[in-house]
C-alpha cells in the first residue's frame, strides 16, 4: 500500500471517529458536565442562602436574647419594688397591730387598776369599821350602816 492511500485512509477513518463521537459521545458528555455544573451552582446557591438565613438567625437571636434580658431586668425590678410594698405594708400592719396590743394592754392595766383601787376601798372600809367598832367598843352592823359606809367609800374615792 501506498502512503498516501494509507494516509488518506486514516485521515477519513480519523474524521468519521471525530463525527461519530461530536454526533453520539460528546453530547451525553456534555448534558452531564452541564448537570453536574447546575447541581454544584445549585450547591452553591443553597450554601449562600443558609449563609445568609444565618446571619438572619444569629441577628434575630441576638435581638431576642436582648429582648429577654430586658424584660428580666424589668421583672426583677418590679420583684424589688414589690418586695418592698410589701415590706412596708408589712411594717404598717405590725404597727397597727403592735398599737392595737398596747391599746389592749393599757386597757386591761386600767381595768386592774381599777380592780384593786375597788378592793382597797373595800379592804379599808372594812378595815375602818374594824377600826371604829373596837374604838366604840361595840360591833358595827354592816347592813343597818350600809348608807353609812357607802358614804364611806364615796368620800375615800
Amino acid at each position: 500500500m501506498n502512503i498516501n492511500a494509507t494516509l488518506l485512509a486514516q485521515t477519513i477513518m480519523f474524521a468519521l471517529f471525530v463525527w461519530f463521537c461530536m454526533k453520539f459521545v460528546w453530547p451525553p458528555i456534555i448534558a452531564a458536565l452541564e448537570q453536574r455544573k447546575k447541581h454544584i451552582a445549585d450547591g452553591l446557591a443553597d450554601a449562600e442562602r443558609a449563609k445568609h438565613d444565618l446571619e438572619l438567625a444569629a441577628k434575630r437571636s441576638a435581638e431576642i436574647l436582648r429582648e429577654a434580658k430586658e424584660k428580666v431586668g424589668e421583672i426583677l425590678a418590679n420583684g424589688d419594688k414589690r418586695a418592698s410594698e410589701i415590706v412596708e405594708t408589712a411594717k404598717v400592719q405590725a404597727k397597727v397591730e403592735g398599737d392595737r396590743i398596747i391599746a389592749g394592754a393599757k386597757a386591761e392595766i386600767d381595768q386592774e387598776v381599777f380592780r384593786a383601787k375597788e378592793q382597797l376601798r373595800t379592804q379599808v372600809s372594812s378595815i375602818a369599821l374594824a377600826g371604829a367598832s373596837k374604838i366604840l367598843g361595840r360591833e358595827i352592823d354592816a347592813k343597818a350602816h350600809s348608807d353609812l359606809l357607802d358614804k364611806l367609800v364615796a368620800d375615800i374615792k
